[in-house]
């Protein structure tokens, strides 16, 4: 009894052992997950923390680049020759060389005669006796020889066929050779007339030479370099109105960092001071390389001044019209130009000293006066002659010529102070002289008319000059004649930017201005 009841205590005490230890290692195992689990967690946070120091990493290498590439834009073109060889310009490629396809490049065998002869086999000389079975075979013989034949001559035809089509490829391999090679003349002649042109001065082809030096000109992707360029061989003047970048091109953070705590990548704000900095350096940067690229390129010395002048796209936000204003503008001459060490310079304080026109505030685009207006530069326009110099000789204005009449009026606004241009008789489109009043706010373009009449001057004329000026885009227009205008012709300017001369006005003009004594005397064959 004694022995039982210890036997069931030992086999409980036993139990409940087994159950502790069980319950201790399901504890520890428990214990031993969490702190599995934890680390996991923490190597994971610690993954995390690392990828996102990576991406502020990425993201300040970027802005580290952008950053650099616009401070870079100078120094980039002065390691590099702007001049283009036109000898690399013509077409060298070679033309691809004849293959025959594949499938077709090699002859297919000839049947072979075995074949169709392999399962014919002569009767011994005892079958061979009897005329039927001899005659058989003879009959199996023409079958196969037949069967040989047309296979042979099957074959024949498809390798006939074969080389008709490599002929018929080689053919048209051989014109379209000949078609590529008569582009590649053509294309070459080309660039052949383009070099000659070039070389001799024609101004369409300096402009398309100096066009092809801005284009080739590498920028940073962010910079889209468009510009429109125009020449004037008289003076020997380029002329570049550039497209600047907006100001929102700097980029306005300095820094990026990872904030752990809101786990969250935040940019430190760039101050504005160094923005407007930035983009000033910016704008004198492209200024002075494209200026520096157009007089290194020049291989025949056709270009001896620059003019470059810097817009922007924007938006007025008093009107919001979409407007256009000039940020800097600079003329240089080549000479000028070449005594300066670009590797060295203060590119602001270089503009300064070139008298360039710049914004004070151009990140808030305000404008500058450009130093040359684009459409002075005018094929249309020719050179002028001194007709005011002549006039002590034939004081009578109605003895000039209506060219000379043209460029009497030329010379006199251009001794008021007008810059003028005098256009071609065949292509002026309507204007005779391009005036340019340099003031700023009050100048602008003015387009005027010389009428060397002997009748009065009707209204369709100046209804002309008006339309012409809208044409223009003048500011102003001027209609200047020997005789006068009837009322209906002054009714029709009135409230209009148009001022009408006539010819005693002319005259008090020319004694003021040109300190000349003229007189208007009109002879009977004069309109």
């Amino acid at each position: 009894m004694v022995a039982v009841a210890r036997d069931a205590a030992r086999a409980q005490r036993q139990a409940e052992a087994n159950q502790r230890r069980l319950i201790r290692e399901r504890e520890r195992n428990l214990r031993q997950a969490e702190r599995y689990r934890i680390l996991q967690a923490k190597e994971e946070r610690q993954r995390y923390l690392e990828e996102r120091l990576q991406e502020v990493t990425e993201q300040n290498a970027a802005l580290e680049d952008v950053i650099n590439g616009l401070r870079g834009i100078l120094e980039y073109t002065l390691i590099v020759d702007d001049t283009i060889s036109f000898d690399s310009l013509r077409h060298r490629e070679q033309f691809q060389t004849f293959v025959v396809p594949s499938a077709i490049s090699e002859p297919s065998p000839e049947p072979p005669r075995d074949r169709y002869f392999f399962n014919i086999r002569p009767p011994n000389w005892f079958v061979n006796l009897f005329p039927s079975v001899k005659a058989k075979h003879l009959l199996e013989l023409e079958n196969a020889e037949k069967k040989y034949q047309a296979a042979l001559t099957q074959h024949r035809v498809i390798e006939e066929e074969r080389q008709a089509q490599i002929a018929r490829l080689r053919n048209q391999y051989e014109q379209e050779k000949q078609r590529f090679k008569e582009r590649q003349d053509t294309a070459n002649a080309e660039i052949d007339e383009f070099e000659r042109a070039y070389c001799e001065g024609d101004r369409e082809a300096i402009i398309a030479y100096s066009s092809m030096v801005l284009e080739r000109s590498v920028y940073p992707e962010s910079i889209n370099h468009d510009f429109r360029i125009t020449y004037s061989p008289e003076s020997k003047e380029l002329v570049i109105e550039f497209d600047l970048p907006k100001p929102d091109i700097v980029p306005t953070v300095t820094e990026y960092r990872y904030v752990k705590a809101r786990d969250a990548v935040e940019g430190k704000s760039r101050k504005q001071t160094e923005i407007k900095e930035l983009y000033q350096d910016l704008i004198a940067t492209i200024a002075l390389r494209t200026i520096h690229e157009v007089f290194e390129s020049d291989q025949v010395n056709h270009i001896a001044v620059v003019t470059f002048s810097g817009f922007v796209e924007t938006v007025d936000p008093s009107t919001g019209r979409d407007v256009r204003p000039c940020l800097v503008s600079v003329r240089t001459t080549r000479e000028r130009f070449e005594e300066i060490d670009l590797s060295r310079i203060d590119k602001r304080a270089c503009l300064r000293n070139l008298g360039a026109h710049v914004s004070a505030r151009p990140d808030e685009r305000v404008a500058v006066k450009p130093i040359v207006e684009f459409n002075m530069i005018d094929s249309r326009f020719v050179q002028g002659s001194d007709v005011i110099g002549e006039l002590e000789s034939r004081p009578n204005l109605m003895d000039l010529t209506p060219k000379e009449f043209e460029d009497l009026i030329g010379n006199l606004f251009s001794r008021m102070g007008l810059e003028t241009r005098q256009t071609q008789l065949s292509q002026d489109g309507g204007v005779d002289v391009v005036a340019f009043d340099k003031r700023p706010i009050l100048g602008g373009k003015v387009v005027i008319q010389a009428k060397r009449y002997k009748h009065t001057v009707g209204v369709s004329a100046v209804r002309d000059l008006y339309g012409t000026m809208m044409n223009e885009g003048a500011n102003k227009g001027i209609l200047v004649t020997t005789s006068g205008y009837g009322s209906a012709a002054f009714n029709f300017v009135k409230d209009k930017p148009i001022e009408l001369i006539e010819g005693g006005g002319l005259l008090y003009l020319l004694e003021h201005y040109a300190d000349t004594q003229a007189h208007i005397v009109m002879p009977d064959d004069v309109q």
